[in-house]
């Protein structure tokens, strides 16, 4: 049975006063493998390599970040850039690459291994709509972050609502938009602008949050709080008060800091 958000952070698996929902992509890149690529197209592989790092973790959920999956797919499948290249108008990359067989059975298959093999709960991570209509947009050279507007990213909601239904199967206890940008600003958008996505989550009971720089904005639930990158360094201001955290843990972060840390976040924790 799937566990609800709600629990998750009433009662961490982790045993810590607050749930911490970890984003350890890029750490156990640079720590369990070395640098070398992660391997997306192998399903065991790729929920051994997350083994690896909820064993030394401890997150409170499994978080599989689709947006880097398909980032990693885009960028090793030149027929797949050549389709979504087609047409220059604004949408078509994203709903060219969300149409793609081939790219969401493999997105279902290493959601639904992960799922199997991981203990906790599972939390789908992938780009807000305004954020992977830019990616895309920008990625297949049909124009920059600044043709996104409002009514496209509303429009979009639709294809991702119609996507997300293909992973109906699957035990998700939350899906989370990452909205952070790396270039030009993007429409700030509120949740409930994407109401397609909010059909489907409530159909299938997922919790749906939006990530931020420094918040996490969980839709009808609490927010809760980015830890900033000082703190994995032993560095910076303390944590303020939350429902619960975010952390990302930096690729470069000393493994033992790290723990040490960790382990400050389950002072007051549950007996």
């Amino acid at each position: 049975m799937t566990m609800d958000f709600d629990s998750v952070l009433s009662a961490p698996r982790s045993g810590r006063d607050r749930a911490v929902v970890i984003d350890h992509h890029d750490y156990a890149q640079s720590v369990f493998l070395r640098g070398q690529p992660v391997p997306w197209t192998d399903p065991v592989r790729y929920s051994n390599f997350v083994g690896q790092a909820q064993g030394l973790l401890n997150p409170d959920v499994t978080l599989l970040d689709l947006g880097r999956f398909h980032a990693a797919r885009i960028a090793a499948n030149e027929p797949l850039r050549e389709s979504m290249s087609a047409r220059t108008r604004t949408g078509y990359a994203l709903k060219t690459l969300l149409g793609d067989r081939e790219t969401a059975q493999q997105a279902c298959e290493l959601a639904s291994v992960l799922a199997q093999t991981s203990k906790a709960p599972l939390v789908l991570q992938i780009p807000a709509p305004t954020v992977w209509l830019a990616s895309t947009h920008e990625t297949c050279g049909a124009g920059t972050a600044a043709d996104i507007d409002v009514d496209d990213a509303e429009n979009m909601s639709v294809y991702i609502a119609d996507w997300l239904r293909g992973l109906a199967q699957l035990p998700v206890t939350a899906v989370l938009l990452d909205a952070r940008t790396a270039g030009a600003p993007l429409p700030d958008l509120p949740l409930t602008t994407y109401s397609p996505i909010l059909n489907v989550t409530e159909h299938y009971r997922w919790s749906l949050g939006q990530r931020g720089a420094t918040r996490v904005s969980i839709l009808n639930g609490p927010d809760g709080t980015v830890i900033p990158e000082p703190f994995w360094y032993a560095d910076g201001e303390p944590l303020e008060d939350a429902a619960f955290y975010l952390a990302e843990i930096p690729a470069g972060a000393i493994p033992e800091t790290v723990l040490t840390q960790l382990a400050t976040l389950a002072v007051g924790a549950r007996a």
